[in-house]
Order: structure tokens, then sequence, then C-alpha cells
């Protein structure tokens, strides 16, 4: 699955669960389907932000490439 497409479906979940017109059984389905999505998706974007590098520019104007450090809140 592609993440655009597990993006908009945990959306969907959030959507859905909301609302609050399922049952129970239902919610907890879709609350557990949403975790797992969620879980794959944030492996996804780890995944990517390892692949990522920033370009920058040093005192004697020339250019490096860093690994991007995306920092903790």
């Amino acid at each position: 699955m592609k993440f655009e497409e597990g993006l908009r479906k945990l959306e969907h979940i959030v959507s859905t669960l909301d609302e609050g017109q399922v049952s129970l059984d239902e919610a907890l389905a879709l609350f557990k389907e949403g975790l797992s999505l969620t879980k794959d998706l944030s492996k996804t974007l780890d995944d990517i932000e390892r692949k990522v590098e920033v370009l920058v520019r040093k005192d004697d104007g020339s250019v490096e490439r860093k690994p991007f450090l995306q920092e903790d809140a």
C-alpha cells in the first residue's frame, strides 16, 4: 500500500470513530486497524527520513551533504 493510500484510510478510520455511529465491536476493530496503519506509516516515514540528505553551505562557499536529522520535540 502506498503511503498516501494508508494515510487516507487512517483519516477515514478516525472520521468514522469520531462520528460514533458504529458498534463497540466495529469501533474496536477500526481502532486496531488504525493502530496497525499508524505503525506502518510511521515506519515508512522513518525509512524515508534516513534516505533524505540536506545540503549545507560551508563558510568557504563549498557545499557539504549531511543526513537529515529531525530534532526531538
